[in-house]
């Protein structure tokens, strides 16, 4: 499956036992020997009483990570496709805490992504205080960012040109950077008007993504806070655009956006 070009393999682990190694994700996620794939997302029965699945998200470095907004998208739309619930709203469990998807009457996906957190500490980040921009040291530069968790730990900075921003080398000195100790997200941001917005995203453990929805749900809040975006944005990524709604502290993000399944099959043992 793919949200926006960020794609899934998406695995049905309620009808059956799934147990996969760090090792057989990485296989499966190389593009020449194995599927191929961004992400892979396991569905589970539900390991708490207000939720309908756990969702559980690997990197295509084998890595468990906490959330993935694209990926619950389809997620959502795979539940149905298969059968495991006909709930227009649903409820996920994941290590980042719940989240609530919705299947909308025109095909495209409502995913409420929780609230975005910006304490250091709970980020994970390393910083004596909560600040709206932090100045961090990479390779000889400084770099002005914003730094939150939206499930999953994320920077944000903005750039005049997106198209030549030096996501392939700055992209991987934040993500291994000493202050994040899980590592991090990366998002450059390019702001068009207080409505729209173009972004790309170096996600930590795959490298830079056609899309990422919870680096644009990040963006999009780190957007709101400079006093840059309205209450309501899309944001354009390479792989299409998502619309973002926040109406500001103690309440929670919304993304809206596409999820397509691609094709089925059976893994051989």
């Amino acid at each position: 499956m793919h949200g926006l070009g960020n794609d899934f393999v998406v695995i049905d682990g309620v009808r059956q036992a799934v147990s996969l190694s760090a090792a057989q994700v990485r296989a499966l996620a190389d593009r020449h020997f194995g599927v191929g794939c961004d992400q892979l997302l396991l569905l589970e029965a539900p390991r708490r009483p207000d939720a309908d699945f756990t969702y559980r998200i690997f990197n295509a470095d084998g890595g468990e990570v906490e959330q993935c907004g694209n990926g619950a998208r389809c997620a959502a739309r795979f539940v149905h496709e298969q059968g495991l619930s006909d709930k227009a709203t649903l409820a996920f469990d994941t290590l980042g805490g719940l989240i609530r998807p919705r299947l909308l009457a025109d095909g495209q996906v409502e995913v409420e992504m929780g609230l975005p957190d910006f304490e250091p500490a709970r980020i994970p980040f390393e910083a004596p205080q909560q600040a709206l921009d932090y100045a961090l040291d990479v390779d000889g530069q400084t770099v002005s960012v914003a730094a939150l968790a939206i499930g999953n730990p994320h920077v944000v900075l903005c750039v005049p040109d997106v198209a030549s921003a030096p996501v392939a080398t700055l992209g991987p000195l934040i993500e291994a950077h000493a202050r994040f100790p899980r590592r991090v997200n990366v998002g450059f941001l390019h702001i068009v008007s207080r409505r729209e917005g173009r972004l790309r995203v170096y996600e930590r453990g795959a490298g830079e993504t056609l899309a990422c929805g919870t680096g644009a749900c990040a963006a999009f809040v780190a957007g709101v806070r400079w006093g840059l975006f309205d209450a309501a944005a899309r944001l354009h990524l390479p792989g299409g655009a998502l619309d973002l709604a926040w109406a500001g502290p103690g309440t929670p993000v919304l993304m809206t956006g596409p999820a397509v399944t691609v094709f089925e099959g059976v893994l051989a043992a």
